[in-house]
């Protein structure tokens, strides 16, 4: 259900399937440290293997920093792999160095494979193929020019580039944007003014181009100042296109799109974890969260369902104490679930997890009451769907994606509901772990250990 490579923590990702059908993610990596240096601890991808999206199989390191003196000395970062002839194109984020003022240098590079499942890969030259345009965006402090997405020209039999970048027209804390470049033969780009630049975005990162049934595009971003991704519809890759809200909430980032073996399309982010895996830890990398449904009406906002694909991964229902698990509930006037308590077994004491409903508004609280985290719905909703696996609470309202956050208080206790001045068990549905037997620095938390 969530996966990083033992030992490590996951950052941005990409996603690649083979024609067996194997899924390979390609992924940002660096060890669990108080104090995290993206700089000197993301030199390198991880790569695992699965056939389901949920099972990971972690395979090594896949690709490193370049050599001394070259645009991708200090780090590589974000990536994205493309189909080109019999193998891959990888395009990915270089960091050459520091700014006086301490920023990182950005710029994008391209590697090939003759392979398809995310090996094999060596250079193109030694310097970046796309770098940001100072015309359109700051190429100094505060620059941006990060996580390529590359695909097909909807008008040309050439390719387009998305970027993360900053708007040089627009002060530092609004700046965030959505770069682009065109290319004919992948190596050579031409730089454009922003595709998109909300004005109100510190950093809109890791953007994701995604071709609709009906010929039109998806676009999602990730919101640095809120934690979540936002998504963008459009009928052409130039345009006009229309913001259509918040498909992840805070605590899922960095999307990516593919096709599940069930032929549906979801999405998978990561979700982050805390320092020491305690509540008063810093918020620090994480790792990948299961896949949700991507759902796209004609002329309607996208969202995220839960996926079906999960199912086979839950056990029969119980009204025993579970700590990964998935229950169901109708909501009716206001209503608080408790999830975990200060003691063991079979009710009794002070609620440590809770989530609550009073129809458009969906919150999780921590020990006496601490907010977690709230989600204000566009509707009020009629059922939830809560989903913990260890420190993870994800709650979906009438089926759609609305809350997430973690804890890592309470022990596991009969779900009970209380409403109109009443209380009610909650059968809930075990979650099997791909890997239980897990014992190192990324298992999913097992409970308190004491």
């Amino acid at each position: 259900m969530r996966y990083a490579p033992p030992g490590l923590c996951v950052n941005d990702f990409a996603l690649l399937r083979d024609d067996d059908g194997t899924y390979a993610v390609l992924h940002l990596q660096g060890p669990w440290t108080a104090e995290f240096d993206h700089l000197r601890m993301e030199t390198s991808y991880g790569r695992a293997t699965s056939a389901d999206l949920v099972r990971w199989t972690p395979e090594g390191t896949a690709f490193g920093n370049g050599l001394p003196g070259r645009f991708d000395q200090q780090a590589v970062w974000t990536m994205h792999p493309v189909r080109h002839g019999e193998g891959m194109a990888m395009f990915y984020t270089g960091v050459s160095g520091l700014t006086p003022g301490g920023w990182p240098l950005q710029s994008v590079g391209l590697a090939y494979s003759d392979r398809t499942d995310g090996t094999g890969w060596r250079r193109h030259g030694t310097g970046p193929v796309a770098e940001a345009d100072a015309r359109w965006y700051r190429t100094g402090e505060h620059m941006g020019w990060r996580d390529p997405f590359v695909v097909p020209d909807d008008e040309s039999d050439g390719w387009v580039m998305v970027v993360c970048a900053t708007d040089a027209s627009r002060p530092v804390e609004a700046g965030g944007c959505v770069g682009w470049a065109t290319s004919g033969d992948l190596e050579h780009w031409t730089v454009h003014p922003p595709l998109i630049s909300p004005g109100d975005v510190d950093e809109l990162e890791c953007p994701v181009l995604e071709r609709l049934d009906d010929g039109g595009w998806l676009l999602l971003g990730s919101i640095g100042s809120t934690r979540g991704f936002e998504a963008w519809t459009a009928p052409r890759l130039r345009g006009p296109w229309t913001r259509r809200g918040t498909l992840g909430p805070t605590g899922s980032y960095a999307p990516r799109v593919i096709t599940a073996p069930d032929g549906s399309r979801v999405v998978l982010h990561t979700t982050p974890r805390r320092v020491g895996l305690t509540d008063s830890g810093d918020r620090c990398r994480g790792m990948l969260a299961q896949p949700k449904l991507l759902v796209t009406p004609v002329d309607g906002a996208p969202r995220l369902e839960w996926w079906p694909g999960l199912d086979d991964w839950l056990g029969e229902e119980t009204e025993r104490p579970v700590l990964h698990a998935v229950g169901d509930l109708d909501v009716s006037g206001r209503v608080e679930i408790t999830l975990r308590t200060d003691t063991d077994g079979g009710g009794g004491g002070r609620p440590a997890v809770t989530v609550g409903c009073d129809g458009k508004n969906i919150w999780a609280t921590g020990p006496d009451g601490m907010r977690l985290g709230e989600t204000v719905l566009a509707e009020p909703a009629a059922t939830l769907r809560i989903l913990t696996i260890g420190e993870y609470i994800e709650v979906y309202a009438d089926g759609v994606f609305a809350l997430t956050t973690l804890c890592y208080s309470g022990r596991p206790a009969p779900w009970t509901a209380f409403s109109e001045g009443r209380t009610r068990t909650i059968p809930v549905r075990p979650v099997r772990l791909p890997d239980p037997a897990r014992d190192d620095a990324s298992a999913v938390w097992p409970g308190p250990s004491v």
